[in-house]
């Protein structure tokens, strides 16, 4: 049973998150003909001389159809306030309606979301190109919360993936590295705990294709990749608890590489995407660290 304390201190935490208002890109791009095939921009401000890195921002929420990336702009405009080129990806997520024998929306779209996730990926170089000339896309990082930090991990593992998967890339993508925030990065583990009710379950399909779709969507499957890749974790979280993120840097290491993981004490899933708390500071040096 969940401490009530941990409960409301995870309230507080994603109240004051969400409390921020919207920040409207510099220019918006497509990358596809669905509405959800779409990409904000958002300009390094703050003086920054030259190119500037590319942060590719993958928003969370379980891969379900109410979260979208807005509640992400507030961090957009952190980092690009920090001096980076920033690219908040949309993509398809599940039903906005409830599903036979759930309880509420059903997390993702197989195999939709990882067809936007791929196709942004892939278009986001051209993008950049025309709609934010000082990005510099040869200094890119991938940085996701949650359900975009699961993301963010399998867009930088697409080269491992089954053979005959059709995200799978010939080679290893263009990418600095991957900075994953409280990341649903292991499934087995999650779904042991029953991380945000069962959503990698359901983002595969169900019981029913488990065994079929992990070796393709799983990041503690998809090891080694060969990127850089550092996890930023609230030991204190509680929507995604830290054994997650441990058990995904316990397996890549069984693989033989090397995953950074910092934790932060006293501190829940939200504040890793709050401009207002101390975490996304952290945030943000991580992808330093990586991109510059």
């Amino acid at each position: 049973m969940t401490d009530p304390a941990a409960v409301e201190r995870d309230a507080a935490e994603a109240a004051s998150a969400f409390a921020h208002p919207a920040v409207a890109p510099d220019v918006t791009a497509t990358y596809g003909e669905h509405p959800d095939h779409v990409v904000d921009f958002y300009a390094p401000r703050g003086g920054t001389q030259g190119p500037a890195p590319l942060v590719v921002l993958l928003h969370g929420g379980a891969w379900r159809a109410p979260y979208d990336r807005q509640h992400v702009t507030p961090l957009a405009d952190f980092l690009a306030r920090r001096g980076f080129a920033v690219a908040n990806v949309e993509y398809r997520r599940g039903s906005s309606l409830p599903h036979q024998n759930a309880e509420g929306p059903v997390a993702g779209r197989w195999p939709e979301t990882f067809d936007d996730v791929a196709a942004a990926m892939d278009a986001l170089p051209g993008l950049a190109a025309d709609a934010l000339p000082q990005a510099d896309v040869r200094r890119t990082v991938v940085t996701g919360h949650s359900a975009g930090g699961h993301l963010a991990l399998w867009a930088a593992a697409r080269h491992v993936l089954p053979a005959g998967s059709p995200w799978r890339l010939s080679a290893p993508p263009m990418l600095r590295g991957v900075v994953a925030l409280a990341p649903i990065a292991d499934f087995a583990v999650a779904e042991e705990l029953g991380v945000c009710g069962g959503a990698s379950a359901q983002l595969l399909g169900g019981a029913d294709h488990w065994d079929e779709r992990l070796p393709y969507a799983d990041p503690a499957a998809l090891l080694p990749t060969g990127i850089a890749t550092a996890v930023v974790q609230g030991r204190d979280d509680i929507v995604v608890p830290q054994q997650v993120a441990e058990a995904y840097v316990a397996a890549a290491a069984k693989a033989g590489e090397m995953v950074g993981l910092t934790l932060l004490d006293a501190v829940g899933h939200f504040p890793l995407i709050d401009p207002a708390a101390d975490a996304c500071a952290v945030v943000a040096e991580e992808i330093s660290q990586l991109a510059w």
